[in-house]
Order: C-alpha cells, then sequence, then structure tokens
C-alpha cells in the first residue's frame, strides 16, 4: 500500500504503547489524539509558559497539506483547558525533523483555579488533515531545521 498520509510512533516512544489516532465515526472530520504519559496542568498564572502535553506521535503527509490541531470542544468547560495558539499547525516538513523527530505537542493552559492532572491515553484533542494553497508568487526555499516553534529561528 502507498503511504499518501497518517500517523506513526515518534522516536523515544517505541515502547511507550501509544496509541494511532483514530475517527470514532464515519463523519468526523477530527483523529483523536491521546496524551502519551501522565501530565499536570497547573492552574494560570499571569506570565507562565503553557504545558505541552506529548502525544507520542508524528504525522506524514503530502506536499499540499498540513494537519490542524484542535482542541476537544469539551476541554474548556470540564477541564479549564485551551490552547495556547487557539489552533496549531503541523507543517508537513515538520516529520522527521533532526530536533525530535516530528513529534506533535499539545501547548495548554488551564484556566481553572485548581490542577488538572491528564492521565496517560485520555483523548486532549483532534487533529485534521488539511490541503493549503499558495500564492502565483510564492517563492519560498527554506527548509526546516528543527522542531516544535523552530520556524522564525
Amino acid at each position: 500500500m502507498e503511504r499518501i498520509r497518517g500517523f506513526e510512533v515518534a522516536k523515544g516512544f517505541e515502547e511507550s504503547n501509544i496509541n494511532m489516532p483514530v475517527r470514532k465515526t464515519k463523519y468526523s472530520a477530527g483523529y483523536d489524539i491521546e496524551a502519551a504519559e501522565d501530565t499536570v496542568v497547573p492552574a494560570f498564572k499571569l506570565g507562565q509558559a503553557p504545558t505541552l502535553i506529548k502525544t507520542g506521535i508524528k504525522a506524514y503527509m503530502p506536499k499540499d497539506e498540513y494537519l490542524m490541531l484542535c482542541n476537544r470542544s469539551s476541554n474548556p468547560k470540564k477541564k479549564g483547558l485551551v490552547l495556547a495558539n487557539s489552533v496549531g499547525i503541523i507543517d508537513g516538513d515538520y516529520y522527521g525533523n533532526p530536533d525530535n523527530d516530528g513529534h506533535i505537542m499539545f501547548a495548554f493552559y488551564n484556566i481553572k483555579a485548581e490542577d488538572i492532572e491528564i492521565k496517560k491515553g485520555e483523548c486532549i484533542g483532534q487533529a485534521i488533515f488539511q490541503k493549503f494553497a499558495i500564492t502565483d508568487d510564492d517563492n519560498a526555499e527554506g527548509e526546516r531545521l528543527g522542531g516544535f516553534g523552530s520556524t522564525s529561528k
């Protein structure tokens, strides 16, 4: 079978019993993504950095696609979790990068007054593969050399 798009276990998580993302219903757009390990997301304090929740997975896709990371609709109300970047964008060239192998992480803030514990295997968000277009005069030639947040470095 030709590989077009999909998920794999990221380096360093081969022995961690990672479940691959799945769609739960036939009309779901998003693949449910689980936490790779127990993580505590502290109650928000002004100036703190978001908590990165590891997934233990990476994604491959065609050159004209990206993977959109979205919060679960129930996370803000039930757990107080909001994505620090509102929506995450995983570019196709993030896959296999030398910094972190393309490991996907969700960046959360906890807006509740108490710390929230996320357990390994708990669904934390969803991922949706999307096509994108470029302008007629696009001339991007740069190559990704790093992992999370490295595009502007």
